[in-house]
């Protein structure tokens, strides 16, 4: 534990602050520059009345209220969720739309990567083959292909970093023609044509599944390349007659995963500008120090992609919806404060069906990492995006388009694992994930680069985070130079230079796609 007290006051207007220090702070321990001493034991992160809150008063963080005191409050005590209750949602009405005009982002010239040039112009910072499945049922089967792929095929072919199976629990038993049912049918094609897997797309299909190739991979939508008029869909389907016993299935996908490996392993890292970048940003096992450390240094991350041409994604509906007015009022354009209005509002409708509210986003590690409620984690969680202005809006499942540049929300929910998911869907070639708490989360389809809020979890999962932001607040380094930091790491890890910690151990998550249709 350090020897003195460290306070952390996000705005002059707050009336707490979280403590810094390790271990927390016991009862009795003076606050000089505060002019206050502690009335309870005050666990790290967790927030400290700076002056007396009276019953009803509102508790101000980050500028703005983040709750109502249920009680009376003195100076000096521990401040949690208990004690608090939470204000009402922001109405979608009456919201300002394209208000800030702040002045354009110098840019940044110069900066490169090496990365995989793609037929569509889209570039890869892997290698990689993707082996796309229609359905559940073939997933155990394209799991033993898989393996022996890698130990059969993968050493003739140095240039390809590895073979993924893209497995997810859709496909049948579900309402494939419902109104929503196009979320993660349009996911799991745009995710097959993540720039990663080098146009490479290759289908193992059961046969009688309810989502069938042709509907997943309709004509047209593979990027033709070379002289070829038209690309043909290639699937390997189990209940095909040709199949007889369960190896002339594995024989099969193993023969047709060779010859889209000798295309991949023709392929060379080139020089490219940091703008072929196209990161994704989110935040899994929040805690308080979120939106003190990590977070913003993503946030002056993002700035500086922007300035590069680069393109940023930040997602995550339910932890920005008390940040509304601040994304509608940075918004480039009314038309896209309006459409951030529609994917939000489309949001609290699904939430409402299920007789939900955004307040059961936060977790009981949230909590105890100094949380108290949502409207204190969306405040700490939109620093990500930095100050640019939101460029575009997408919808979930959909793919950017190559002009769609700069600041972009994804319109995801939070949930780690879809919000990944359907930012590989939206072309996503790096991610970047802050924790406060820890998590060993990773994508086999991406390289996730995840950066630490707290020194002390950077230390216990030295071989986890790929980089420490709880310097900021341990007064080694500030914003900027973390943020700079970062920026550079991204540019190693996209050109290979550098492996993340997941990708060393062959840490990742599987893919979950958000389906909000029925399931029959």
């Amino acid at each position: 534990m350090n020897a003195l007290p460290i306070i952390i006051r996000m705005q002059a207007t707050d009336n707490v602050a979280i403590v810094a220090n390790e271990g927390g702070l016991p009862a009795g321990t003076a606050l000089p520059a505060e002019g206050i001493t502690l009335r309870d034991k005050v666990p790290q992160a967790h927030k400290v009345a700076l002056v007396d809150i009276a019953a009803g008063a509102t508790v101000i963080r980050y500028g703005v209220p983040i709750g109502y005191a249920k009680t009376a409050i003195p100076a000096g005590s521990w401040v949690h969720e208990r004690l608090l209750d939470m204000p009402a949602a922001r109405e979608l009405q009456g919201l300002p739309m394209a208000t800030v005009k702040p002045a354009p982002l110098p840019p940044l010239e110069g900066y490169t990567f090496e990365g995989y040039r793609n037929a569509d112009g889209s570039v890869g910072t892997r290698n990689l083959l993707a082996i796309t499945t229609t359905v559940q049922c073939v997933a155990g089967v394209v799991e033993i292909a898989v393996e022996r792929i890698r130990k059969e095929l993968l050493p003739r072919y140095p240039n390809v970093d590895g073979v993924v199976g893209l497995e997810h629990s859709y496909g049948c038993g579900v309402a494939i023609d419902a109104p929503e049912a196009p979320i993660p049918i349009r996911t799991l094609r745009n995710i097959s044509l993540n720039p990663n897997f080098g146009g490479e797309v290759m289908v193992v299909s059961l046969g009688c599944e309810k989502l069938q190739p042709e509907r997943l991979l309709p004509p047209g939508s593979i990027p033709i390349s070379g002289d070829a008029k038209e690309t043909a869909l290639d699937v390997v389907c189990l209940q095909d007659a040709a199949h007889v016993g369960f190896m002339s299935m594995i024989d099969h996908v193993v023969a047709q995963a060779d010859v889209h490996l000798k295309r991949l392993n023709a392929r060379r890292r080139e020089t490219v500008p940091a703008s072929e970048l196209v990161v994704g940003v989110q935040c899994g096992g929040s805690d308080a120090f979120s939106g003190v450390t990590a977070n913003p240094a993503v946030g002056y991350m993002a700035d500086l992609l922007v300035r590069a041409g680069a393109t940023i994604m930040f997602s995550e509906n339910t932890e920005v919806r008390d940040a509304v007015e601040q994304l509608t009022s940075r918004a480039a354009t009314p038309e896209v404060a309006e459409a951030i209005v529609r994917e939000l509002g489309w949001y609290d409708q699904y939430l409402e069906r299920g007789r939900v509210d955004r307040a059961a986003n936060t977790t009981p590690g949230n909590k105890a990492g100094g949380l108290s409620n949502i409207v204190e984690k969306a405040m700490g969680s939109i620093i990500k995006s930095g100050t640019a202005p939101i460029a575009h809006v997408l919808s979930p499942g959909n793919k950017l388009a190559r002009e769609q540049r700069g600041l972009v929300y994804a319109a995801t929910p939070a949930s780690d694992f879809i919000c990944g998911t359907l930012q590989l869907a939206a072309g996503m070639n790096l991610h970047v994930f802050t924790t406060g708490r820890g998590t060993p989360y990773g994508l086999a389809e991406c390289p996730v680069v995840k950066v630490a809020t707290r020194t002390e979890l950077a230390r216990r999962w030295h071989d986890l985070m790929d980089m420490n932001a709880g310097r900021v607040a341990d007064g080694e380094i500030n914003i900027e130079e973390a943020g700079w930091e970062l920026f550079q790491l991204l540019l190693d890890v996209a050109s290979g230079k550098k492996k993340t910690w997941a990708e060393q151990w062959k840490l990742h998550n599987a893919l979950v796609l958000f389906n909000p249709a029925p399931v029959t």
